[in-house]
């Protein structure tokens, strides 16, 4: 039995400002599958560092992605008829979406423009994408979680290798939400929201994955939701539902918790800052980004190798 972890507060460092909210407005569908109910003006998601400090953000209700400068200024990149969840940086600069509504998009943030990139696998739709991640390669690891729980583990997890070719890595997950890489790469960390868990699995040498097993139990709350990792290794699982985000060890013991200053729905989250060492938390039913200073720098992403 592990004893109570210590508890680190963060602050408020930007918010959606009232300009781009849409009170009263019909929210996307899904959300309201999630939330059951109608009420939101915003509900943001998939944080994530460009090369300049730029942190961009999606709001899955609104299908609207937004930059957000080091100064902690909003701004407007691009809003239209989707579902944004996740969203990564290439090196190249390329903008990945993982759209639960489109699929896989590539955002031009300079021309304002949004455009499939992958839609469908062997002919049939995706259940509804959500989270992201790049490996040092290249190659593209997301999850397929659409409606997927306890009552239909269907939710799936692919991997898009650097040369173009999609495969299905797991197809058996109760909703995959975050997804993280650890810094070897020999294993794959994988949010599994409505069985509160962290699945791992091996990955090996040809890219497909074995022993893929429940390394932490989690409680209460609406599950795990994004994932991060710095560069000792410790895993940072956002706790939707539970206005907290929890520091896990290489081993899997919980050594820190980060609570919310704001609300409850605290579901993803971005290392960033001049030094990679200040950690930035969505709290989607406020519209917040949230930060807290950690004691050990973000492992690096793709974009910034």
């Amino acid at each position: 039995m592990f004893s109570a972890p210590p508890i680190l507060g963060t602050e408020v460092f930007a918010r959606i400002p009232d300009g781009f909210r849409k009170p009263g407005q019909i929210s996307a569908e899904r959300l309201q599958a999630g939330k059951g109910t109608l009420k939101t003006d915003c509900f943001i998601e998939g944080p994530s560092f460009d090369r300049d400090g730029n942190l961009f953000l999606v709001d899955i209700a609104f299908g609207q992605i937004y930059r957000v400068s080091p100064q902690g200024a909003v701004a407007l990149v691009l809003e239209y008829d989707g579902e944004p969840n996740g969203l990564k940086i290439h090196r190249d600069g390329r903008i990945f979406v993982a759209d639960h509504k489109n699929g896989l998009m590539l955002l031009d943030p300079v021309a304002g423009t949004i455009t499939p990139f992958i839609e469908r696998y062997r002919t049939e739709s995706f259940k509804g994408l959500n989270d992201l991640v790049f490996s040092k390669s290249g190659d593209l690891y997301f999850t397929d979680q659409g409606q997927t729980g306890l009552q239909d583990p269907s939710g799936r997890v692919f991997r898009l290798d650097n040369k173009g070719q999609l495969s299905c890595l797991l197809s058996n997950v109760p909703s995959p939400n975050g997804i993280v890489l650890s810094a070897s790469e020999n294993f794959l960390y994988v949010a599994a929201t409505r069985s509160n868990n962290i699945w791992r699995a091996m990955i090996l040498p040809d890219g497909s994955i074995t022993r893929a097993g429940n390394f932490i139990q989690m409680s209460g709350g609406s599950g795990p939701d994004g994932l991060a990792l710095d560069q000792a290794g410790n895993l940072y699982v956002a706790h939707a539902g539970l206005g907290a985000v929890w520091k896990f060890s290489p081993q899997g013991e919980p050594i820190l918790r980060i609570n919310s200053c704001a609300g409850k729905m605290t579901t993803n989250l971005a290392f960033g800052g001049k030094d990679n060492q200040d950690l930035f938390i969505t709290e989607s039913d406020s519209g917040s980004i949230l930060v807290a200073r950690m004691d050990t720098p973000g492992q690096l992403l793709f974009s910034h190798q």
